[in-house]
């Protein structure tokens, strides 16, 4: 038996992880501990590439996205060139970009990081205090749309930003008005508000949604949301629009956590084909 044989389950092999942290060792540890201080919770998974990609091949992910993201002003170029630096020494690395509001060159930023291979563009809405739509990063969205890349956004308030005025569905409307050919993601299936970034998911074929942290089997304890609110019938009418998700390492509990609720839902083969791998590939106009 091999070892992505003896951690997989067979409805989610073959997958891709569409939201994934890898930082350099240093800012891993700092976003954990600021995660443990505000949370309490406790990491025990690696934060190295390859301890990352040993977990996620062992359950039978075959690409996972690395989202970065940056606190201050200034460090977004080198971010974004260590993380598709450590792409060329993966098979399963497909690397995104960032940067922050308050950088000087936000467009050209986003553009080199673009034509060096990065494949997306991430933002921490309410950690780089910026909205959907903020007319700072506009350059980045124009460069996104440009470039046909997507962005994925928390844009929610789960699980500590109810009272962010960067986040929430209004400000997530604003950025679909704002620019209806830019595909975009929202993470944690928007929750809490997770009714109203479904109906935008509906109406718009550019609205996808991920299901880290908010489809885990450990989604009550850790942020007061039930998954099972989330129904099968909407889990199969918007399989083209859901993608798998995990937040791997940042999790306080096993990796399996975040797939087992929704491999218990039987749902049709069809469905779970969308939701672990095909929904993520078409946003991410992966060949392959």
């Amino acid at each position: 038996m091999t070892a992505v044989e003896s951690d997989a389950d067979a409805p989610f092999v073959p997958a891709i992880d569409a939201h994934v942290h890898c930082f350099p060792e240093g800012l891993a540890d700092a976003i954990q501990r600021t995660l443990t201080a505000e949370t309490g919770w406790e990491f025990r998974h690696g934060t190295d590439r390859e301890s990352i990609e040993g977990t996620l091949a062992a359950a039978g992910v075959r690409r996972y996205v690395a989202l970065p993201y940056v606190h201050e002003p200034g460090g977004a170029r080198r971010l974004n060139g260590w993380l598709t630096d450590q792409a060329t020494d993966s098979e399963s690395l497909v690397p995104f970009a960032t940067v922050h509001p308050e950088d000087d060159d936000v467009g050209d930023i986003v553009e080199t990081a673009f034509e060096a291979g990065a494949r997306g563009l991430k933002f921490h809405c309410p950690v780089q205090e910026c909205a959907p739509a903020d007319p700072r990063i506009a350059p980045a969205l124009e460069a996104a749309v440009e470039y046909g890349r997507p962005i994925t956004y928390h844009g929610g308030t789960a699980p500590m930003y109810e009272d962010s005025p960067y986040v929430g569905a209004d400000r997530f409307a604003e950025l679909i008005a704002s620019y209806p050919d830019l595909v975009v993601n929202c993470a944690h299936m928007g929750t809490y508000e997770v009714a109203a970034f479904v109906g935008m998911a509906r109406e718009h074929d550019t609205v996808y949604l991920d299901t880290t942290f908010a489809m885990s089997t450990e989604a009550e304890r850790t942020m007061g949301f039930d998954p099972t609110s989330i129904s099968d019938e909407t889990l199969v009418e918007l399989s083209g629009s859901i993608m798998y998700g995990s937040d791997f390492p940042n999790v306080p509990y096993p990796y399996r956590a975040e797939r087992a609720q929704l491999l218990g839902r039987d749902l049709p083969e069809s469905v779970y084909r969308d939701v672990f791998y095909r929904t993520a590939r078409e946003f991410l106009d992966l060949q392959a």
